[in-house]
């Protein structure tokens, strides 16, 4: 079964700790593993991104290198001080989709430069719960129609550049109350609702050209009952009969408790082959030993009959297409750097009721801290620490049980938030400061619940370095 072994070894999407390439990796690579997903704790700066992605084609020129780049809240080219690319929900409020393209076509010369073959983005999701703990900001928004021309442009945007897109999470994650990195969330939506709402993005993004499709963790009754979209053969039908889509289908995460909770990954790696995926994304912190784990599972089930070995050679086969597709993206490459644009988008999205005719440099900044999910990790976010605002004064963290109110000073008051709708603590908090300034500015930075109505209240429809620049910018009252 040696042949086996080297085939289950192509269909794995690997990870590690660190900066550098281990030993360990470098001889799988030399083996034929399909490829490495880096994830935050892998990056110090840029050029060492660089210097691993070109490790890692060195030790397999036909590996496959992936990372999320959404633009946004989710970066791991930019994790350490926060991407400068308008994310997908800004770009859906300006809703220019020559604006989208032209911030993918930045974000995909970045990709390129630093040896990306694989973004594992746009978000196809449609955003249709303002309480959904993991989407949110990173949907271009709640009407399936806007989200999919903005899905297609940014697909548009990314490969012009060089770089492959992955439409995800298909069959759709936003309808979700629940995060698949915690729990096995439903969407429990007739099919005629699924075709309207969360598949046509995806049909738009396929229609664009899209490189790759990842599956979700999400469970859809009318699809198949009990069973998560990454096991289900009838989510790969749906994908590949009713949408037309033959290309490269990568699992998102398996390490997630949506997939593997209650089973372990190397089981659940089997089922996700047998049901059409083709790329198993394994998830963060792999181990050598726990990469042998997933392959001997592999091997296994194809000695016992469990999972066909003709599925596990088409799956490779698109593996190896995939490469000669981002070889060929790259070879035809016309964009050029385009930093402009996000500024843009990230000025014209703000929106709201500042209801002041004067500067706010040198206010109190009160950030609270209601946490995040893993896609986002620990980018910072805010407002620029040496921006016009805040000029070097520190910004002072709020967390649950905190009472910043009772001691402020008559500096202006500027408090920022993410999803404070979804924490009821933070609505305290920003009632109680309020009542005491009636004139703090309070800026929703995350997934707005509704409309501003009232002065003093902002949105800026996401919280990257990007949209924080933009906000400092207006909160100083220099922006155009």
């Amino acid at each position: 079964m040696d042949d086996v072994r080297g085939i289950a070894a192509r269909v794995l999407l690997a990870s590690f700790d660190g900066p550098t390439l281990p030993g360990w990796a470098r001889r799988r690579l030399e083996q034929g593993l399909g490829g490495i997903c880096l994830y935050g704790t892998n990056i110090v700066d840029r050029p060492q991104i660089a210097a691993l992605n070109r490790a890692v084609h060195e030790a397999n020129p036909r590996a496959i290198t992936s990372l999320d780049e959404e633009g946004g809240d989710v970066t791991r080219l930019y994790y350490l001080e926060g991407s400068p690319h308008a994310g997908h929900a800004v770009l859906g409020r300006v809703d220019d989709v020559d604006l989208t393209r032209a911030v993918a076509a930045d974000v995909g010369t970045q990709l390129l430069e630093h040896g990306v073959d694989l973004d594992l983005g746009p978000v196809a999701d449609v955003n249709s719960t303002p309480d959904n703990p993991v989407i949110g900001v990173r949907s271009f928004g709640a009407d399936p129609v806007l989200v999919g021309r903005h899905v297609a442009a940014w697909v548009e945007g990314v490969q012009s550049a060089g770089s492959g897109a992955c439409l995800k999470h298909f069959p759709g994650h936003g309808d979700t109350t629940a995060d698949s990195h915690l729990a096995l969330p439903t969407v429990d939506q007739p099919m005629s609702v699924l075709r309207a709402r969360e598949l046509a993005p995806f049909a738009s993004g396929i229609r664009a050209g899209a490189l790759a499709v990842m599956t979700s963790h999400v469970v859809l009754p009318a699809v198949e009952p009990d069973v998560p979209a990454t096991f289900s053969a009838a989510a790969t039908r749906l994908l590949r009969d009713e949408l037309g889509f033959d290309g490269l289908l990568v699992s998102d995460a398996l390490d997630m408790v949506g997939a593997s909770g209650g089973r372990g990954i190397p089981a659940a790696a089997v089922l996700a082959l047998k049901a059409g995926v083709d790329l198993l994304c394994l998830g963060s912190s792999f181990t050598d030993e726990r990469v042998q784990d997933v392959q001997d599972a592999i091997v296994a089930a194809v000695d016992a009959g469990d999972l066909p070995r003709e599925r596990l050679v088409e799956a490779a086969g698109r593996v190896d297409r995939a490469v000669e597709q981002v070889a060929a993206l790259r070879a035809a490459s016309t964009s050029a750097p385009q930093p402009e644009a996000s500024r843009r988008a990230a000025l014209e999205a703000v929106d709201g009721a500042l209801g002041l005719d004067r500067s706010l440099r040198g206010a109190q900044v009160l950030r609270l801290v209601t946490g995040t999910n893993e896609a986002v990790g620990h980018a910072p976010w805010g407002l620029p620490a040496a921006g016009l605002v805040l000029g070097g004064t520190p910004v002072r963290d709020v967390v649950r049980g905190d009472e910043p109110w009772h001691d402020l000073g008559p500096e202006p008051v500027v408090v920022l938030v993410r999803d404070g709708h979804r924490h009821a603590w933070a609505e305290q908090v920003i009632e109680q400061v309020l009542r005491r300034r009636p004139d703090a500015v309070v800026v929703e930075m995350g997934w707005p619940a509704q409309d501003p109505s009232e002065q003093g209240r902002l949105r800026t429809w996401g919280a990257s370095a990007a949209s924080s620049a933009a906000l400092d910018e207006l909160l100083a009252g220099v922006a155009p």
